[in-house]
């Protein structure tokens, strides 16, 4: 699918959240169930894989982001942790608050 190559290219102006991918599957290709599930997770594999790691807005910091470490290292394991918890959320469509994933810069911090 192309809008999963697509997803990365506003990394290296902002971050991209996850909130913006599970409503793309749904609303954009009228996707559900195992084929949203593919989607998320082909849309997330992609932002890693471009080098983004799991962020969430760093309000009261002197970060725009925190990185969010508990997720894992790898690719693999921040993917399937990522996954794990979406689907036990009943793969909700999130919130702007939620989950997001950026590229490693001076705007992104480790949690205080």
């Amino acid at each position: 699918m192309e809008y999963i190559q697509a997803v990365t290219c506003e990394l290296p102006i902002d971050a991209v959240g996850l909130w913006q991918i599970a409503p793309a599957g749904r609303r954009r290709f009228e996707l559900a169930g195992d084929d949203l599930t593919e989607f998320v997770s082909r849309c997330v594999a992609e932002l890693l894989a471009h080098g983004a790691k799991p962020v969430v807005g760093g309000g009261g910091t002197q970060y725009d982001w925190l990185y969010q470490p508990q997720y894992g290292e790898s690719n693999e394991e921040i993917r399937d942790a990522v996954m794990k918890e979406w689907l036990a959320a009943g793969s909700p469509d999130c919130d702007p608050g939620g989950l997001w994933f950026a590229l490693p810069s001076p705007y992104v911090g480790n949690r205080e």
